[in-house]
């Protein structure tokens, strides 16, 4: 019987690790409202943002526009004859799969030189481990609370200590539509916990 509750746990344990690794991922609606069009400010826009490895860019636009990716040079030049890769379907999501610099133009004639340019770079995949801090405040005494039958639940063990206080070093903007809340992935790893914990009684 125990080996069942294992193998279950196992497998409730893949499903959940499957569900959390997605949950940090951004899709950014390239200009935002304003989408992919004349007239927006590209450059002032992708400075706002942090893109990492798993985000994704979405090209919103009409039928008057393209999308093509470009290299450095092209993109410099406003040239979609060597493009990478080229869209047209209005409604376009790019991965953001590796580190680096890439390069979009719209394909249309005069569009690009007129501002319809985005360069992004793309950094690692963000952490979003909690990290201490140093406070000047004196140390609190620790006070156990009681934990709850949820395992889905945000009740503490413990209150932090003021000498450390946990920090999530995370660079997502807001906005996002795609990838699960913070309560979301708390809950799927309190679930993935307590997962952990039948297998290990089993």
């Amino acid at each position: 019987m125990a080996g069942v509750h294992g193998l279950a746990a196992a497998g409730l344990v893949v499903l959940l690790l499957a569900a959390v690794a997605p949950a940090f991922a951004v899709d950014y609606t390239v200009g935002d409202t304003s989408g992919w069009s004349s007239g927006v400010d590209y450059v002032t826009w992708a400075k706002s943002k942090t893109f990492s490895v798993g985000d994704s860019l979405v090209f919103q636009y009409s039928m008057m526009h393209t999308v093509a990716e470009v290299s450095s040079a092209d993109y410099s030049a406003c040239s979609a004859s060597n493009s990478i890769q080229s869209y047209s379907d209005q409604n376009t999501k790019i991965a953001l799969t590796k580190p680096g610099t890439r390069y979009f133009i719209c394909g249309t004639s005069g569009h690009c030189s007129g501002g319809m340019k985005l360069a992004v770079t793309v950094s690692a995949a963000a952490a979003t481990t909690p990290t201490p801090t140093a406070s000047s405040s004196p140390p609190s005494t620790a006070t156990p609370a009681t934990p709850s039958s949820d395992p889905g639940m945000d009740t503490p063990s413990s209150t932090p200590d003021a000498t450390t206080t946990p920090t999530t070093t995370t660079t997502k903007s807001t906005g996002s539509t795609g990838g699960a809340s913070g309560s979301e992935a708390r809950s799927v790893m309190g679930l993935l916990v307590g997962a952990v914990g039948l297998a290990m009684m089993g």
